[in-house]
């Protein structure tokens, strides 16, 4: 499994999204290397690590991710994933929150059917699935078009802080969105406006210092009618 190494400080991991790779994080990489032991990583078939199953599953590269940090001796991490990376946060949080100390997805998902995915998105997948002759390519439409499967009981077992992101022109439906974030016991939502499923790429200033801010801080909870009662 590849990985690359960035700066001192609590440990920052940090996960792309589909058909991507380290070579996408540069920017978030150069600020968050400032204050932040970043660990920047090509997830399973992706960039530079290989991979030998014919199928991919989240569950199995979760499970990549959790021994990744067992592997450089790390407890417990900040966590964001752009979409892939994103429902690999959220499985983490469910499934090992002993390794989880925040968490924060970008456009993610936990059904792959139009009442998650715009069905353009589904339309072009199926096309370029049909189409497609090369083995990590087939694995990746794969994944976008047959996973995930969280069920909502899942989601609220995560009680690490869960920040569910999102661009308010997202491939992922902003309904879909709002029942994630509303099922997360300690969950925050942000929209990103004029944002599209690559928002982090899009105002990389802006999304830096949301995602530091929710990193640091404690995000209150207290509800309006209990400010209200104040």
């Amino acid at each position: 499994m590849y990985y690359e190494i960035y700066g001192d400080g609590m440990p920052l991991l940090l996960l792309h999204g589909n058909g991507g790779s380290i070579r996408g994080q540069a920017q978030r990489i150069e600020f968050f290397s400032r204050k932040y032991k970043v660990i920047a990583v090509d997830s399973r078939s992706h960039g530079k690590t290989t991979d030998s199953t014919s199928v991919l599953s989240y569950e199995m590269m979760a499970r990549d991710i959790h021994d990744l940090l067992d592997t450089l001796g790390i407890d417990s991490a900040y966590i964001w994933g752009q979409s892939d990376g994103g429902i690999l946060a959220l499985l983490l949080a469910a499934h090992s929150p002993e390794k989880v100390r925040k968490a924060a997805g970008f456009g993610v998902n936990i059904s792959a059917d139009s009442t998650a995915i715009l069905p353009e998105l589904i339309s072009l997948a199926e096309e370029a699935l049909r189409n497609s002759k090369d083995k990590t390519e087939r694995q990746h439409l794969s994944l976008v078009l047959n996973h995930p499967h969280i069920p909502v009981a899942d989601l609220k077992r995560i009680h690490v802080p869960f920040l569910v992101m999102s661009g308010d022109r997202d491939a992922i439906k902003l309904e879909h969105s709002i029942e994630i974030f509303r099922n997360i016991p300690q969950g925050f939502l942000f929209v990103m406006p004029a944002s599209t499923h690559f928002g982090a790429y899009e105002h990389p200033e802006w999304f830096n210092m949301i995602l530091d801010d929710f990193f640091q801080k404690p995000f209150e909870t207290t509800s309006s009618i209990d400010k209200m009662r104040r």
